[in-house]
């Protein structure tokens, strides 16, 4: 017999849990394996700031 009486609420809350615990788990798998997809496409890109970087364009070496 165990020690303690495990009530029926505690079950309960326990799969719900259990159950919330997956959905997240399920939804930072989503979200990391979108920013690995979204790496190994775009690359070491630098971001889009409204400024033109000569160093990304072609054809032409940046002044030093």
């Amino acid at each position: 017999m165990a020690l303690q009486v495990e009530h029926e609420l505690h079950r309960r809350r326990r799969s719900r849990n259990v159950g919330l615990g997956l959905v997240l788990v399920g939804l930072i798998g989503i979200v990391f394996g979108l920013t690995v997809v979204k790496v190994q496409q775009l690359g070491a890109t630098q971001s889009f700031d409204h400024v033109v970087r000569p160093e990304l364009l072609p054809g032409e070496e940046a002044p030093q």
